[in-house]
């Protein structure tokens, strides 16, 4: 297994194989793609923004568009792998298309969910999260950088960040049919996000200096 790419058995899916060949036929790269992933993002987060504050059917067309903003996200995230790697397609700028639209994508979704908080710290809230979900992110990168392989474990990885906010959009459903506002699913969410990522940052840390220290050659 190629431990340079994250883990996923949606790359072995017939249909997501299928489009992503697709996308190489329609003249699309898997650096282009992995671009598009910060648009789709940036819709996200400018409707994650918008759910405290929504009402009526905009409230539910916010909520549709924040869900569709991370999913679409997410699949740029396996298209471009699918079309550089199983489609012959890497380029030696490749990894750095890879990562750095990984990290705005992710500072655009948790900081547009941060201002759906209801309180004055929301955004240092949301600041602070995206933070940590970046130093994931840099300490997996260091590490491979040390020949340690990149580390892909949580609990809070990308994957799991994106299902936390997809779970407190549904929850702020619930929480507006039954309270007529939204006010912790969103700030519990963050703070699941900024705790979680606190501990996969030093996670990952002491699995490097571990093995580290017991690689004489490093």
């Amino acid at each position: 297994m190629n431990d340079n790419r994250r883990p996923l058995a949606s790359r072995k899916v017939s249909l997501f194989q299928n489009i992503a060949q697709t996308l190489v036929r329609w003249g699309l790269t898997p650096n282009q793609v992995s671009v598009a992933s910060c648009f789709f993002a940036l819709g996200g987060g400018l409707a994650l923004a918008q759910i405290s504050t929504a009402e009526g059917g905009a409230f539910y067309v916010s909520v549709v568009f924040a869900l569709l903003g991370i999913q679409l996200r997410l699949l740029c995230n396996l298209f471009d792998g699918l079309m550089a790697v199983e489609g012959g397609m890497k380029t030696p700028t490749g990894d750095l298309f890879n990562d750095i639209p990984d990290r705005i994508a992710d500072m655009l979704l948790i900081v547009g969910a941060s201002y759906s908080v209801p309180f004055s710290w929301g955004p240092e809230l949301g600041w602070a999260a995206a933070f940590f979900a970046c130093l994931t992110a840099f300490i997996r990168a260091l590490g491979a950088s040390l020949h340690l392989g990149h580390d892909f474990s949580g609990p809070m990885a990308k994957q799991h960040r994106m299902a936390v906010l997809n779970g407190a959009l549904l929850l702020s459903v619930l929480e507006k049919l039954l309270f007529s506002q939204v006010t912790w699913s969103l700030t519990g969410a963050l703070l699941v996000i900024l705790v979680g990522s606190i501990w996969t940052s030093l996670r990952r840390t002491q699995t490097a200096a571990r093995k580290l220290s017991g690689n004489k050659s490093l």
